[in-house]
């Protein structure tokens, strides 16, 4: 299967798929040092603004990919939706998938996306891929379900444009120890140490003895929480937002394990972009488990039957029921 990466970032989408013998023929990232993590990992330097890229230039692909922007969604934003300018490139990706018509496609975004706007946001983005003809699946995954210690909810939407047989990965029921991801404290530099006013103040904040390891997390009330697992990496998150054992960050690589990169993955960009980097990327993981289900139903092509209630309903009417 040929596939497209949009909103690329560092390739976490792509890597999962490539895990069954995708190909990916084209992708697209704006940020420069996402291009530069992607170029040393990938061999080829994604393409850039995909505002800027006309679809009839973008070649054919049997699955488009993306992991379109989250921040007009997310809790942390401003929540703006489709009137953030940001909101807006579904549609570039709409645009695409008119024009290519590919069989397939996987966006991703926060959760939040299912309850903006009182869910009118994710019924606009359910109406426009039903009137280009594909049938749609929506689900909420959480990392922790599917092997990797960080609590992670994204929203996945998977399309087809037959209505054929799919169903999402069922979790795992377990995830691996903070300690098989995190590396000794003896062997990580000072500087990612915490400032021992910060440390005495995060000792005093918690409520319970904490179990080792583990990652405290403080939240926007200020609350911590000692848990043996990491809360969701974020991009935009204070610089304390998670200490390992309440006393230092997160190193580069642990933050690419949490998320389920490999061990190969190449790191040649500073510390700051890769704490944004990681905390806009995907949790490899989930992403291989939905791909794994998706070539399923296209190798099988179970086409399902339409309900007696639904035939008397519009061809619109019935896609979005």
């Amino acid at each position: 299967m040929k596939i497209i990466d949009l909103f690329a970032g560092i390739g976490g989408i792509r890597l999962g798929f490539e895990k069954h013998g995708c190909e990916c023929v084209f992708s697209s990232e704006w940020d420069i040092d996402a291009q530069k993590m992607y170029e040393a990992n990938y061999g080829h330097k994604p393409q850039g603004d995909i505002t800027q890229i006309a679809p009839d230039d973008i070649p054919n692909h049997d699955i488009l990919l993306g992991g379109f922007p989250c921040q007009p969604f997310s809790i942390i934003g401003k929540s703006l939706g489709f009137a953030d300018t940001r909101g807006t490139l579904f549609f570039n990706i709409e645009e695409i998938l008119r024009v290519k018509k590919p069989h397939a496609f996987m966006l991703e975004n926060v959760k939040q996306l299912q309850s903006h706007d009182k869910g009118q946001t994710l019924a606009v983005i359910k109406e426009r891929l039903a009137s280009l003809g594909y049938f749609t699946h929506i689900k909420v995954l959480n990392a922790l379900d599917f092997g990797l210690p960080q609590k992670r909810e994204r929203i996945i939407i998977v399309g087809f444009r037959e209505n054929i047989a799919f169903q999402f990965p069922k979790p795992l029921g377990y995830y691996k120890s903070l300690g098989s991801v995190l590396e000794a404290d003896e062997d990580v530099d000072a500087s990612y140490i915490a400032s021992e006013k910060i440390i005495q103040s995060r000792l005093l904040s918690l409520k319970k003895k904490p179990v080792t390891p583990s990652i405290w997390h403080e939240n926007k009330g200020g609350n911590i929480s000692a848990l043996p697992y990491s809360c969701a990496l974020r991009a935009g998150a204070s610089y304390n937002y998670l200490l390992v054992n309440g006393k230092r960050r997160l190193t580069s690589r642990e933050m690419l394990r949490l998320q389920g990169f490999p061990e190969s993955f190449k790191i040649v960009v500073g510390y700051q972009a890769m704490r944004k980097l990681t905390g806009n990327s995907v949790a490899v993981p989930v992403i291989e488990a939905v791909a794994g289900q998706m070539m399923k139903a296209l190798k099988t092509r179970t086409i399902k039957t339409i309900p007696a209630q639904y035939k008397q309903l519009s061809w619109l009417e019935t896609l979005n029921a």
